[in-house]
């Protein structure tokens, strides 16, 4: 008679359970009741929600803009993440927990930061001034605050794949004579790149849902700097539940079918790489 199989995981019934539960709580049950919400507004209610002029102009600078900062994070990110793990640096270890800053700062904090840097009296922004070039109050000041809250997604899933990278595999390449160009299309980029579309991912779902450190440098005109997460704030103080719930339904679909796409880019990225 056959023995029972033994899980390799000791209480793995249980641990399963309480996981599921964990992440009903905690995301499965709160995003359920967006459906719910707008399932007693009508199909109608909900597309006049959801399409009017503002409504529209939020969603276009939010994804636009999340989008925007999400690319200058995941071409700097590398770029950081290759001088602080190829580089003997001054000062390195300051670097590398500066990188984390917006891990830690609240906000609201970076948002005053921001504006009081790039406004037209700031640092930056009196720089920028003479060249005709605007930053704080207008669409790029909100890239901007994006880019800076998502660097670190990028940089820290980057930095870990950079430090496994087998060295000789570039020195076996430059021997056979492969320039610097070819050894990093052929056998760095393939490597770092399901990292980089995870960074991108990230920083992407982070500035989306952005809100502290945009309504500062935004300044909140509608129309032309009011971001998503603003515009439900303000339904919410105008007790028109609803009218949030459904805008915040078309930002979890979007939010969804990015990553999912995403995923899928990864996904194939790393099926391509393996099969050389």
């Amino acid at each position: 008679m056959l023995s029972k199989r033994r899980n390799v995981l000791p209480g793995f019934g249980l641990t399963l359970g309480y996981t599921i539960a964990y992440l009903s709580l905690i995301a499965l049950i709160p995003l359920a009741m967006l459906p719910l919400k707008t399932a007693g507004m009508g199909w109608q209610s909900f597309w006049t929600t959801v399409t009017s002029p503002r409504v529209l102009a939020a969603f276009e600078l939010s994804i636009g803009a999340s989008c925007a900062g999400a690319t200058i994070d995941a071409v700097f990110g590398v770029i950081v993440a290759w001088t602080l793990v190829r580089y003997r640096l001054p000062g390195k270890d300051i670097i590398d927990s500066i990188v984390d800053l917006p891990f830690a700062l609240p906000t609201s904090v970076a948002g005053i930061a921001l504006t009081a840097i790039y406004a037209e009296n700031g640092w930056i922004g009196r720089l920028a001034a003479p060249l005709g070039i605007r930053i704080a109050f207008t669409p790029l000041g909100v890239i901007v605050a994006l880019a800076f809250i998502g660097l670190p997604f990028v940089v820290r899933t980057v930095q870990p794949v950079l430090g496994d990278l087998d060295r000789e595999l570039e020195e076996a390449a430059a021997t056979l004579g492969a320039s610097r160009s070819q050894t990093f299309m052929r056998i760095i980029a393939p490597a770092l790149m399901p990292a980089a579309i995870t960074g991108f991912a990230l920083a992407f779902a982070r500035a989306l849902g952005e809100y502290g450190s945009v309504v500062f440098i935004s300044g909140n005109m509608p129309m032309r700097t009011e971001v998503v997460p603003l515009l439900i704030m303000t339904k919410l103080e105008e007790f028109d539940y609803q009218g949030a719930a459904a805008i915040a339904m078309v930002m979890l679909v979007v939010s969804f079918m990015m990553l999912l796409l995403v995923n899928l880019l990864q996904r194939w990225s790393t099926t391509r790489d393996a099969l050389g």
